[in-house]
């Protein structure tokens, strides 16, 4: 069975609340779990963290980058701010997808930068919540 972690960052523990037009209605885990569910992933164990702080981020890019088959990472808005997380993925030999809910080339400005997009192995944006589950697909290629 292949491993997966989906990791979070900011403020996205407030999927389902915060900006729905941006990032929907459906909470997180209730879109987790129906993930978990789909027969198509009937290989994969999906573990999720999220936390909204950096360096715990970092801590468990590091936990599971040499012991996972592949990492979803959505770093929220240090996916613009973070060299740190981006350093930490580089020295990782788990492969790591970039995810956003949101099109970021579509948003601010400030937005439009990724610290992370070329120390990832693809990035997939704008999709909404199935930029997530088009991640792990990612790993069935």
């Amino acid at each position: 069975m292949k491993k997966i972690n989906i990791i979070n960052g900011p403020n996205l523990n407030l999927i389902g609340i915060r900006e729905k037009n941006l990032y929907g209605k459906k909470n997180f885990l209730d879109y987790l779990n129906l993930l978990r569910k789909k027969k198509i992933f009937s290989n994969f164990k999906i573990d999720y963290y999220q936390n909204n702080c950096e360096g715990k981020i970092i801590d468990y890019l590091h936990y599971v980058g040499f012991k996972s088959n592949g990492i979803i990472l959505n770093a929220g808005a240090y996916t613009h701010t973070s060299i740190g997380i981006a350093d930490a993925i580089k020295s990782i030999s788990t492969p790591v997808i970039e995810v956003h809910i949101s099109n970021i080339y579509s948003r601010e400005e400030f937005r439009r930068k990724s610290y992370i997009s070329n120390v990832c192995n693809g990035t997939i944006l704008g999709f909404g919540l199935k930029s997530y589950e088009l991640g792990i697909i990612s790993f069935m290629i």
